[in-house]
């Protein structure tokens, strides 16, 4: 049974340039894994046709899901920086330090209790990684006296670099701040003494969800694989409001507390995790390669990142095959890239196409499209399954915020979202009295509206409106404040929700807060987004079209003088009468800026 096993984690504050046909970084080993031909932080399938990471791959083979594949040999580059930064490299073999990482005078004091052999008896070792071990242990004295805990030991013989050491005090207050959470393992107290340091968990005894996936032969049934998701949402989550990217989740790192068919799930092992504020990204490649998301070989990502990965967890619980495989982790990750997973072999035609389009919406290769934990929660697949609590989602705030800089003009586009739940409020009577909006109104339903209204209901409730149904900004860093945990501190989440207060003055009813509040790049990557667009638009002609120039629109996109705005604005506007034209209306609700202008 692997239980939180020790994994180094790779920053580096240098690009790292990966070499062709050499593997890159694996974290589960602790060893360096694969190649990744390329370093420009472009994280748009738009923009890779460029990256020489492209390669002729044009599906995945489907590989049957039976047992883990051991990982290839590390790449002897990676695995020496791995090496420098942990301070495990022979004298005749050390290369020049990286800035931070030079290895005289550390202080290898945490300020954590010593007395740790006064209170715990160790005991088996349960799980090994490559800079640390897990053994149970019994608890001596104390309130856990007589329990059975999970110790995490860190030699500091190899903690020989500054990063090393911070490493090892991130993961320790991180596990304090979040724990708490039913899915989530305990975290219960640390310790030091000369040698090592000691991290108190909570003992996990029903296994792997990697060994249960095995011994169902492979694959869950719906209901079976809804209990799992739910579970892994919930604590991810949990994670991603308190602005903490876990960055390598897998079924490994998902404990059963205990044999039974039902027992918690619980996450393990924040070694690899990291703090994120919601408007900033992160560029260091860290993961396992069937788990890693496209943007975070562009180097470029953000809580998405755990999105892609649940995906891959739940396509593997679905049909008992990884949606990306080659023989190689170099033709993982260009598989990663280029390839799209297969639902055309059984079990898939045999599964609901909610449990489908789940899947699909989750390992979009364009993180802007892919849903948030919360928003897989509100998914049709999930919605009715018990016990679902859809927590705050922070995308919210971001979404809001960009609502409330945009244009008047974009608002106006964005407008119909507002309209589309008041539409939905219709019954059937009204609608046979009206057909031609009556078909609208069913074909925005059928699109999968209704439920995102749902969400935004739930999210609206969530931020607390007043008795006159109205949110201010002021609800947002209340809404924040009630869910804060130290963890949110250290991502400076509550310095963005702050923030928001110093914009304007604003209050939103619940039809505003839906223009603001839903993505249209979410909308986008879902089948129905032309038929939406359409529809969209023509309630846009009938109440918010009319004649502009391209100067005003110019204006209203901030373009800088120096852009040849009737040449790259000409196509936005009919000619026949000055109006909006579809594109530029399909434009215009992206929030087209003049950045992009200057880019193309």
């Amino acid at each position: 049974m692997g239980l939180c096993h020790g994994k180094p984690i790779e920053k580096s504050e240098n690009p790292i340039v990966l070499v062709e046909n050499e593997p890159a970084f694996n974290s589960r080993t602790g060893k360096s894994s694969s190649k990744f031909p390329f370093y420009s932080p472009s994280p748009l399938p738009s923009l890779f046709k460029n990256s020489p990471a492209n390669s002729s791959v044009s599906s995945t083979p489907l590989r049957i899901f039976k047992r883990p594949f051991p990982p290839p040999s590390p790449a002897k580059h990676i695995r020496a920086l791995l090496a420098r930064r942990h301070g495990s490299v022979k004298p005749n073999e050390a290369s020049i330090p990286e800035g931070s990482e030079i290895e005289l005078g550390l202080d290898k004091n945490f300020g954590f209790s010593k007395q740790f052999s006064t209170h715990y008896e160790m005991e088996e070792e349960v799980g090994r990684g490559h800079f640390g071990y897990t053994c149970s242990a019994k608890a001596k004295k104390g309130s856990l006296k007589g329990q059975d805990v999970a110790v995490k030991v860190i030699p500091k013989s190899k903690m020989t670099t500054a990063i090393a050491i911070e490493d090892a005090r991130r993961e320790v207050k991180m596990l304090r701040a979040l724990t708490g959470h039913r899915n989530l393992v305990q975290f219960y107290d640390a310790y030091e003494d000369d040698s090592n340091v000691y991290i108190v968990m909570e003992l996990c005894t029903g296994g792997e969800l990697l060994d249960r996936i095995l011994s169902r032969g492979g694959k869950y049934s719906e209901d079976d694989a809804k209990e799992v998701m739910v579970q892994i949402l919930s604590v991810v989550s949990y994670c991603h409001l308190q602005g903490v990217v876990h960055r390598d989740l897998k079924p490994e790192n998902f404990l059963f507390t205990s044999k039974d068919e039902h027992s918690p799930l619980k996450a393990i092992d924040f070694g690899l995790s990291d703090y994120v504020k919601p408007d900033e990204r992160l560029n260091d490649i860290v993961g396992s390669a069937y788990y890693v998301a496209p943007e975070v070989l562009h180097r470029s990502y953000g809580p998405e990142a755990d999105m892609w990965s649940i995906g891959v967890i739940a396509y593997i619980l679905l049909c008992g095959s990884r949606p990306f495989w080659a023989r190689s982790e170099s033709g993982i990750f260009r598989a990663v890239l280029k390839a799209d997973p297969s639902f055309d072999e059984a079990p898939w035609p045999s599964l609901s196409s909610e449990a489908i389009d789940f899947v699909k919406r989750l390992l979009n290769k364009d993180y802007r499209k892919r849903m948030t934990a919360s928003q897989a929660l509100s998914h049709p697949w999930l919605a009715n399954y018990h016990d679902v609590k859809i927590p705050l989602d922070m995308i919210i705030y971001k979404l809001v915020k960009a609502y409330i800089c945009s244009s008047s003009l974009r608002k106006a586009a964005l407008g119909w979202h507002g309209r589309t739940n008041a539409v939905c409020k219709c019954n059937a009577m009204q609608l046979k009295e009206n057909k031609p909006f009556s078909q609208s109104v069913v074909a925005l339903a059928k699109s999968l509206t209704v439920p995102q209204l749902a969400y935004l209901r739930e999210q609206f409730t969530l931020l607390g409106p007043n008795k006159s149904g109205y949110i201010s900004l002021q609800n947002f860093k209340t809404a924040v404040a009630k869910n804060s945990t130290e963890a949110m501190k250290d991502s400076r989440v509550l310095d963005y929700a702050h923030m928001m207060s110093t914009l304007q003055y604003r209050k939103l009813d619940f039809e505003e807060f839906c223009a603001a509040a839903i993505s249209v790049h979410q909308l986008e990557g879902m089948e129905s987004w032309e038929q939406h667009a359409r529809i969209a638009y023509e309630l846009f002609e009938k109440d918010g079209n009319r004649p502009i120039m391209i100067e005003e629109l110019a204006s209203e996109l901030g373009l800088s003088p120096s852009v040849p705005v009737h040449v790259v604005l000409q196509d936005w506007i009919r000619q026949a009468d000055g109006k909006l034209s579809f594109l530029g209306f399909v434009r215009l609700l992206h929030g087209v800026s003049s950045r992009s202008f200057q880019k193309a």
